[in-house]
């Protein structure tokens, strides 16, 4: 018993205390805003008495807090052992997708197995891809880009697999964080720009050559010609957000969930303004930017190139979510279908998040001599 007494000692020690409280807070926040804007305070005036999707996603924020523990507990070295071994099993996952996957409007994202409840593989996938990238990316070899072509080939699969759903916002995402994570591990900036110009123009081709991404296309125009009917969604959230105003309408007084199907998930933002007003979306953003300037600083400390990576990626992937999430609520982007780390509602969003706060965790702890 005083065995894992002075185990348990030694993790709460040595961990950064600061990051997890704020981690903890930010899925607390996420938590609070599900029962305020999808459980009975808020569905009243659609004749709703259920706190289904409260207790639902309570749920996951027990399993999250469980999961970053654990990722946050183990040993370094094991702890890459171990994601490399998620990153092959979700990996077959993402594979079964189009034979066994669940369609939904149009696109096949989910499965939804015997033995595991409907997730997306996509979202597992993610922290375990940094780790593995970064792996590579570090691999000690005197042919010069040996590992940029390496990661290069190793990406590929992956980002084939989501364009074939078809999932253009989870493609952007991954290919995005990959150019994040070469440019950080200290590629020629001519080497890393073709790499830059090679992925939008794979983008845009998809975009305006491949018929399974017409819809991609109508969003696109959508976007520019706001006079064309098909931005609905998108023309409801700034409603909302124009609504809400500085302070708010007030706890559930939103009509934005009761408008657009899954706001809770996609435009959790719009939620939030419309209910609790822009000073409240300023001051989650003020969260998130702190929560990055901390992972940031721990970064000039770590000793090992690979922590660096890892702690870079998984920084870059929750910045650049948060930014295309928030950019798409307040109509500076096209809609994507993306979720906001930490606070959106959903099973998979909710546990990836927490590998990644958990990977942070591990990586920021204090060093023993």
């Amino acid at each position: 018993m005083n065995k894992y007494l002075d185990t348990f000692y030694d993790w709460w020690k040595n961990i950064d205390k600061f990051l997890l409280f704020l981690t903890l807070g930010l899925f607390l926040l996420g938590l609070f805003f599900s029962l305020v804007s999808t459980s009975l305070i808020a569905s009243d005036k659609l004749d709703t008495k259920s706190y289904y999707f409260f207790f639902k996603h309570s749920a996951y924020i027990i399993l999250a807090i469980a999961i970053l523990i654990i990722f946050s507990f183990i040993n370094q070295k094991f702890l890459t052992k171990l994601s490399l071994i998620l990153f092959f099993v979700a990996f077959l996952s993402l594979l079964l997708v189009p034979f066994l996957g669940i369609e939904v409007k149009g696109s096949k994202r989910w499965l939804d197995l015997l033995f595991l409840p409907r997730f997306q593989p996509v979202e597992i996938i993610k922290p375990f891809f940094i780790v593995s990238l970064s792996l590579m990316l570090t691999i000690p070899n005197r042919k010069l880009y040996f590992k940029y072509l390496l990661s290069s080939l190793f990406i590929l699969p992956i980002l084939m697999l989501l364009i074939y759903q078809p999932d253009i916002g989870q493609t952007l995402l991954i290919s995005m964080v990959w150019l994040a994570l070469i440019f950080v591990s200290g590629i020629n900036i001519f080497i890393f720009f073709m790499f830059f110009l090679f992925a939008g123009s794979t983008v845009g081709y998809l975009i305006i050559f491949v018929p399974k991404f017409e819809y991609i296309k109508i969003r696109l125009f959508a976007f520019l010609d706001s006079s064309s009917g098909n931005n609905y969604q998108a023309e409801k959230a700034s409603d909302a957000i124009i609504n809400g105003g500085f302070f708010g309408k007030g706890i559930g007084e939103g009509t934005l969930n009761s408008r657009v199907p899954e706001a809770h998930t996609d435009y959790i933002v719009s939620v939030i303004s419309e209910e609790f007003g822009a000073i409240m979306v300023i001051g989650i953003l003020f969260l998130y930017l702190i929560f990055s300037y901390r992972v940031i600083q721990k970064i000039n400390f770590a000793n090992e190139d690979l922590s660096k990576l890892i702690l870079s990626g998984c920084i870059s992937l929750i910045l650049i979510q948060t930014f295309i999430h928030v950019g798409v609520n307040i109509r500076i982007l096209p809609t994507t279908g993306m979720t906001l780390p930490f606070l959106s509602y959903g099973g998979s969003s909710i546990v990836s998040t927490a590998i990644l706060s958990g990977l942070i965790l591990n990586l920021t702890k204090r060093k023993l001599d």
